[in-house]
């Protein structure tokens, strides 16, 4: 990495809310400047709380530089005019955080996949396809600099049932992407890796716990701030070694506790991996 004590210039998607809104404040408290992405404009116009304005507002609070941006990650003209924007505004991208991702409310409801709503499969759309799209965009602005690091934020279901087909084959897609942008990034000194989160204090699972405390009663005194993550990602850019990591599926507190990261409220939250199972990480072998 060419120098790695300047400020860093981030793109977050999906940053209204919930684990995209903790990353984006976790970096702006850091010093980044932080262009965050999502829908929501207005207070209100959605189900749950959380506009793109006010993750920005925060961002500024905490000492950041925050940027909001309405685009909508099914419109790939509109991701090309967010990336051209950070290109001519900013002169360079550092992090790009993949995590824009389509949740349906009946997402965590009982049954099979087939009594649900089809409109569950659009997690393909706007949490997989949509992050190669931004991926797309962002890694000519990283390669131009030798420079950057690409993270995709995941979950335990890319290895345990979890909230259905549709969810866990986001989780598995985006897995593989970090494992396969690494091998055409690393020669150009970028970085790609996928982050699999634990049970997230958010405004959506906060709901459900209120609903259901019974079934959450053992994840949700442990679960982990939506800033945990970002606290992670800002340790593993300014590592000199991060190339090392590239191309890996990581278990964030696992890393967290590699790096002496710990959670706003003084915690260590742990492992699911003896649980819920852990990563399987990129065979060796290359197929051109």
């Amino acid at each position: 990495m060419s120098n790695k004590k300047e400020p860093i210039v981030a793109v977050v998607t999906g940053a209204s809310r919930g684990a995209g809104k903790g990353i984006a404040l976790a970096l702006g408290a850091a010093g980044a400047t932080v262009y965050i992405t999502g829908r929501t404009e207005r207070e209100g116009s959605a189900a749950l709380p959380g506009t793109i304005h006010a993750t920005a507002s925060e961002i500024d609070a905490l000492g950041g530089k925050g940027i909001a941006v309405a685009c909508d990650h099914r419109d790939d003209s509109q991701v090309r005019m967010l990336f051209e924007r950070v290109r001519q505004e900013s002169g360079r991208l550092d992090i790009l955080v993949n995590n824009a991702t389509f949740l349906h409310d009946e997402l965590i409801l009982p049954g099979g996949f087939w009594e649900k709503p089809l409109e569950l499969v659009n997690i393909l759309d706007v949490g997989l396809r949509s992050a190669y799209v931004a991926s797309w965009f962002a890694a000519p602005l990283m390669v131009a600099r030798r420079q950057g690091l690409i993270v995709f934020t995941s979950s335990f279901g890319a290895s345990c049932y979890m909230h259905g087909p549709g969810y866990g084959a986001q989780k598995v897609g985006v897995d593989k992407f970090a494992k396969d942008m690494a091998v055409d990034l690393r020669p150009h000194n970028v970085a790609a890796l996928s982050i699999w989160m634990g049970p997230l204090r958010t405004e959506r699972t906060m709901r459900v716990w209120e609903q259901h405390p019974e079934q959450y009663a053992d994840f949700a005194p442990v679960a982990e701030s939506p800033e945990f993550t970002g606290k992670i990602i800002h340790a593993l850019y300014r590592d000199l070694r991060l190339l090392d990591k590239s191309g890996l599926v990581l278990v964030g507190a696992e890393v967290a506790q590699e790096y002496g990261v710990i959670d706003v409220d003084g915690k260590r939250p742990p492992s699911y991996r003896d649980l819920l199972g852990g990563p399987v990480q990129a065979h060796a072998a290359k197929v051109e």
